[in-house]
């Protein structure tokens, strides 16, 4: 037997929630983890009994669930994700226009950030669960109503103080309700803003805005007008690994920023050189109409558009200008023999010497404006055009959405005992893909030229990004480098049909029938890839379906238990179905639709004074695709490395449990606990990104039983509040997470990872073990007053502080980098992120 295998069999042993799981006994990713989002709903006017019908399954899953809303924000700190799942498992709606990401699956927030007043109480189920929604997801679907004649009349009025990501935020909310004459108008405007935030260089800029429209056309009918965005640009922070953390005494450094000399003051401003600019619009126009008492309809058309970019530092033919590359670290020096430079770097990295451990864009400035440069044929034009050509640069990576689509949905009260919801969502996707020139920082021109290219390749038109203009020049706001749009069309049917047995059994079963196509559409002729860079690519079609149910027994009106599963295909994701999309549209071979099977079992207890409840949940996903580029230091170039095969298993138990001590006390804790880890040895190919050339085909990755990178797969709260008869309430609750790990780069779990080494290498253990970070403890508290001004004028004051006793040793996430040396494993260690230390949320409302 190869005595590699030997070696592997003998290590790793990882303890886990059902027992022993053993990373893979035969033999033996650069990411950052997007959080499930939660919401927890409050609850102004207490608990209301009357509301509490006889919807079991709804009242199961619904949004005040015992466990689900003290999760959100006290695990929140450590990146929780709830059941360890990817951010694409919750289907989140608004009117019914889906708004997870086509591309990526995930909801991105931030677009509707600051509209918390109009989307505050939406309907959330938690888990598989029945709907008259949609088909919803394996963590369940969030529906935002924006009707506005559903808004409670009045006008909200709040300022909130902070110290997280912004400093400020003021919020105006004002609703009629139902006027004459069938009206309802629903307005909203909020605007947050920092000139710094927690950490350095980090600044926040953004505005919400909403108009929402409804008019009754009959006592059966009605049809609503909302439009939203929320423009926001923000300065960014970045993780780094732990020696600069160490060396620069700041558990939040960051590297993204630096100084910059202002030429008409000569004062050094800070200057981020990661902004994120988000500018989408949604305009959803919806229809109610009622049929009859037992039976209605909602369809709702939508449209989506904007804009959608990140910023980032470019450079051509000089020195890597950012702070914490690892050549610049003492530890490189020091691994090197060269000690002299290593001391040198440690006394200006812990004198946190701004030259060193920040952006010099001082220098990049200087750099730019001395390079004199002539191209010939410029833009193909057979002359030549002289300037200063850029060294460094600010590009813009943009990702610009458009989305037209329909959906409409059919309930009806067939029975007493039974009711059925029958629905069509179906839209039509567009994103165009470019990066643009956002500062020239001192330069005349970028010559629109890859670099990798010229340096491997002797023919010159091969180094051309766009054949179509040889030596294109570009200057500010114009696009280069690559330049294609991504097309998804998605349709889709569903259905659920709930019933009731008798007095103690109720259950539900829906299906769902899915229709997916993608494709890419090429703008520039690469001089790489010449015949399949410019115009569509081949459609990338799949069928898939859904289903699920689940039944309800009620041992007693007090005491219930529900079962759901659910099986389903999905199609895989756009963003990871091309090696490398930028260039070319070479999909990745063995593409395929994912299977997910998922099912939980569960207790509920619900008492005047006493409501819990206990969860087992098992979910497997099979034929996941993994995709991504990086510089890879074996091959010495920039590679597309991509997995097929990927299976992830999630199994654990979840417990929540609240009641009052006292008519003024009451006590709540939650727990759970998971196992989520890699089940599969998925196969890898890895192919040069500016070739065609494949440098490895059908590599066996052993990634199983590895622990997924998602959080803490353990987590535990316990807390106390007291409510005053005087309408003020204060709380703690203290937390405290564990079994958090990062997710493995899957290129170290190989065999040929391994070449070079004897069973009796030290360094064998270190490539293959997997990345563990410490739990952590956190005490969060809140409090909140409320004040009766006159009849239905209200001021309440809340506050919340995180972190209280100002812990910012612990780790909260991070990854393992995908760069690797395997003769030398600390070449590249893992970034690192800490959770903020004492922060506060405080905010003042007047409603009226």
């Amino acid at each position: 037997m190869n005595l590699r295998l030997i070696i592997l069999s003998s290590l790793f042993v990882s303890a886990a929630s059902a027992g022993i799981a053993q990373t893979d006994t035969t033999a033996v990713e650069d990411t950052t983890a997007n959080s499930i989002p939660l919401f927890i709903i409050n609850d102004d006017g207490g608990d209301d009994n009357a509301n509490q019908v006889q919807n079991v399954s709804g009242l199961l899953q619904s949004s005040r669930d015992v466990y689900a809303k003290q999760v959100g924000f006290n695990f929140s700190f450590a990146r929780f994700r709830m059941r360890g799942y990817d951010a694409d498992a919750n289907v989140v709606l608004m009117n019914g226009m889906p708004m997870n990401d086509p591309e990526s699956g995930m909801a991105i927030w931030a677009y509707w950030g600051g509209l918390n007043d109009i989307t505050r109480y939406p309907e959330i189920q938690t888990g598989i669960s029945s709907s008259q929604s949609t088909f919803g997801g394996i963590l369940g679907y969030t529906n935002m109503n924006l009707n506005a004649g559903s808004k409670q009349p009045g006008t909200r009025v709040s300022y909130a103080a902070t110290n997280r990501t912004y400093r400020h935020r003021l919020m105006v909310t004002h609703n009629t309700g139902w006027m004459k004459g069938g009206w309802a108008l629903s307005m909203s405007l909020s605007g947050r803003y920092s000139k710094e935030g927690y950490v350095d260089g980090t600044f926040y800029r953004g505005y919400s805005y909403f108009v929402g429209v409804e008019k009754k056309l009959s006592e059966k009918h009605s049809m609503n007008l909302a439009y939203f965005a929320a423009p926001t640009i923000q300065g960014r922070q970045g993780i780094a690994v732990q020696e600069a953390y160490t060396l620069t005494g700041n558990n939040f450094y960051n590297p993204y920023w630096g100084y910059q000399t202002d030429p008409e003051t000569g004062e050094q401003v800070k200057r981020n050189a990661r902004v994120r600019n988000n500018f989408v619009n949604y305009l959803i126009l919806s229809d109610e109409y009622k049929i009859n008492a037992k039976s209605n309809i909602k369809s709702t058309l939508y449209y989506q558009f904007g804009r959608s970019g990140n910023t980032n530092l470019n450079w051509n033919n000089t020195s890597d200008p950012r702070p914490d590359y690892y050549r610049y670290l003492p530890s490189y020096s020091y691994n090197g023999g060269y000690d002299e430079t290593g001391d040198l770097y440690t006394d200006l990295w812990t004198s946190n010497d701004p030259s060193t451990t920040q952006l010099d864009f001082d220098h990049m400035y200087f750099a730019n404006s001395k390079n004199m440069y002539t191209v010939d044929n410029a833009n193909g034009s057979g002359e030549s055009y002289t300037g200063n050509r850029s060294k460094y640069i600010i590009e813009d990576y943009r990702q610009d959405p458009t989305r037209l689509g329909i959906y409409s949905v059919y309930n009806n009260q067939i029975k007493d005992n039974m009711r059925l919801t029958a629905g069509v969502s179906a839209y039509n996707y567009k994103s165009e893909n470019f990066r643009e020139i956002k500062d020239l920082l001192g330069g005349d021109f970028w010559l629109d030229v890859d670099q990798f290219a010229e340096r491997d390749f002797d023919d010159p038109e091969v180094a051309m990004n766009d054949l179509s203009t040889p030596n294109k020049i570009v200057k500010v706001g114009d696009r280069y480098s690559y330049d294609y749009d991504m097309h998804v069309q998605y349709a889709e049917m569903f259905s659920n049909l709930d019933f009731k047995v008798g007095k103690s059994i109720d259950g539900y079963a829906g299906l769902s029938l899915s229709g997916t196509q993608f494709w890419r559409h090429g703008n520039l002729q690469n001089g790489k890839f010449p015949d399949n860079s410019l115009g569509d690519s081949e459609k990338q079609k799949f069928l898939n379906y859904g289903v699920k149910g689940g039944l309800i027994y009620k041992i007693s009106g007090r005491h219930i238990v529900n079962l759901n599963v659910l099986h389903q295909t999905k199609a895989p994701l756009s963003r990871n179905a091309y090696i490398s999309p930028r260039t070319r549209d070479q999909v990745v071979d063995g593409l395929t639709s994912s299977e997910i099977t998922s099912g939980d079992i569960n207790y509920l207890v619900r008492y005047p004074k006493l409501k819990a409840r206990a969860t087992y949940f098992y979910t497997m996903a099979n034929n996941l695709t993994w995709s991504r580029s990086f510089y890879h230091d074996e091959y010495r170039n920039f590679v597309n490395y991509m997995m097929t095969g990927v299976n992830k298993l999630y199994q654990g138990v979840e417990i929540g449990v609240e009641g009052n001590v006292t008519s003024t006390i009451t006590a709540s804790a939650a727990f759970t606990k998971g196992l989520y880890i890699y089940n599969s040895r998925p196969s890898a190919t890895i192919t040069v990104d500016n070739s065609l050339e494949e440098l490895a085909s059908d590599k066996v990755v052993y990634l199983k039983n590895y622990k997924i990178g998602n959080g803490p797969q353990t987590a535990a709260t316990i807390g106390i509040k007291y409510s005053s008869p005087k309408y003020w309430f204060v709380g703690v609750n203290a937390n405290y997470v564990t079994d958090i790990y990062l997710d493995p780069n899957p290129d170290r779990r190989t065999l040929e990872a391994l070449d070079g080494y004897v069973d009796t290498d030290p360094q064998v253990a270190e490539i293959l073990a997997p990345t563990k970070l410490d739990g952590g403890f956190m005490l969060n508290a809140f409090a909140g007053w409320s004040y009766r001004i006159k009849s239905g004028d209200y001021l309440r004051i809340n506050v919340n502080v995180n972190n209280v006793l100002n812990n910012t040793s612990f780790v909260s996430g991070g990854y393992e980098q995908l760069r690797y040396d395997p003769t030398q494993i600390d070449k590249f260690p893992a970034k690192l992120g800490y959770t903020y230390g004492l922060s506060y949320f405080a905010m003042i409302t007047y409603i009226f």
